[in-house]
């Protein structure tokens, strides 16, 4: 087998079917399997799976583990010679594993290889490429200065080394994955991507950024910047620097300073552009259903796109990779986009990084 895809999800059950539906028609022509772990769900995730994806490969955890127990856990049964370490919250190309396969065949010392990430607006997501987070670094993040944080001297659409990937989309040999013994289980939540890369600069290997290829993550649905969230990743970054660094009373200081400015300033999420009253909606055999909720102007082609309408894509007619493409060109005229996949009543989006995402059932 060439590839196992390994998604953890925790009540993100409609992101999740989305996510499903892309990664199947991204797998057609790849010998591979679909491991979903599910961290003790309350939504109806799990009954979703066995009723839609049969083929799917589902392990159902009765206590929540964390991020990286969970993706060790589905290592030991995944049987490809490459794993991918995927968010649920993530829109794949019809193209996109084959691309990353044929990039990773052409590397000797392969690490890992992560790709583009656009958030749900089109927007690029920085943290797709990042720089090893030495003390320095982290502490002018944290007070606001993301300019070493990011590998910003990277190219969106480059593919070159990279110290540092992000966990919602980490390609890799499952036998280097072994080697490195996976994720770490000291980290709960947040950190563990980090820790993984470096870990792998450490053994020697060589760590990718493949812009070539551009995945949607709906960050905004799984990850929200409120206190737990600073206080987690604070924790995370004390485990990484104790494992990997020496300990800095000055990084601590600096850090709970970071942490009490980040709460007072940003504890609300950021406001974003509001649409128009427009919502276009791209399919050939629309759903009455869909047409008596939101009312949108039903369109055959790009022409009436206006600046901050929201575009609605019909996954049944669309392809994903084009959906993809179209959110990227239109992202210039500030619209946002909704997805509504294969055979179901609702549609899905996120109007940026910050916003939790949004469905609509109908």
């Amino acid at each position: 087998m060439k590839l196992s895809v390994v998604i953890l999800n925790y009540n993100v059950r409609y992101f999740l079917e989305l996510c499903l539906q892309s990664v199947e028609a991204a797998l057609s022509e790849i010998p591979s399997e679909i491991i979903v772990i599910d961290n003790n769900s309350s939504d109806d995730s799990c009954e979703m799976i066995v009723s839609k994806f049969s083929s799917v490969i589902l392990i159902k955890n009765k206590v929540n583990i964390g991020f990286s127990k969970a993706n060790n856990q589905a290592i030991k049964v995944a049987k490809g010679a490459y794993v991918c370490i995927l968010n649920p919250d993530t829109v794949v190309p019809e193209d996109g594993f084959l691309k990353v396969l044929e990039f990773a065949e052409t590397k000797s010392n392969l690490g890992i290889i992560g790709c583009r990430l656009i958030d749900g607006t089109g927007k690029f997501l920085p943290e797709s490429k990042r720089n090893i987070p030495t003390v320095s670094v982290a502490i002018k993040k944290f007070l606001g200065s993301s300019k070493h944080y990011y590998a910003n001297d990277i190219l969106e659409d480059d593919d070159c080394k990279v110290d540092v990937l992000v966990g919602a989309f980490m390609f890799l040999k499952r036998k280097i994955y072994n080697d490195l013994n996976g994720f770490d289980e000291d980290y709960f939540m947040y950190g563990e991507d980090i820790d993984l890369s470096y870990k792998s600069l450490k053994a020697g290997y060589d760590n990718y950024y493949f812009g070539k290829v551009s995945v949607i993550h709906y960050k905004g649905e799984s990850t929200r910047k409120d206190e737990l969230y600073l206080k987690r990743f604070y924790g995370a970054m004390q485990i990484f620097y104790a494992k990997h660094f020496q300990k800095n009373r000055f990084f601590d200081f600096m850090m709970y300073l970071g942490i009490k400015w980040m709460i007072l300033f940003n504890s609300e999420q950021k406001p974003t552009t509001k649409p128009s009253s427009v919502s276009i909606l791209f399919s050939k055999n629309p759903k009455p259903q869909l047409i008596d909720k939101l009312k949108p102007t039903i369109a055959s082609n790009f022409d009436e796109v206006n600046l901050g309408n929201e575009l609605i894509f019909d996954a049944e007619e669309i392809s994903f990779k084009s959906i993809i493409e179209y959110m990227q060109v239109f992202k210039e005229q500030h619209c946002l986009f909704k997805i509504q996949p294969k055979n179901v009543s609702y549609i899905i989006g996120s109007s940026s990084a910050e916003i939790k995402g949004e469905v609509i059932q109908f």
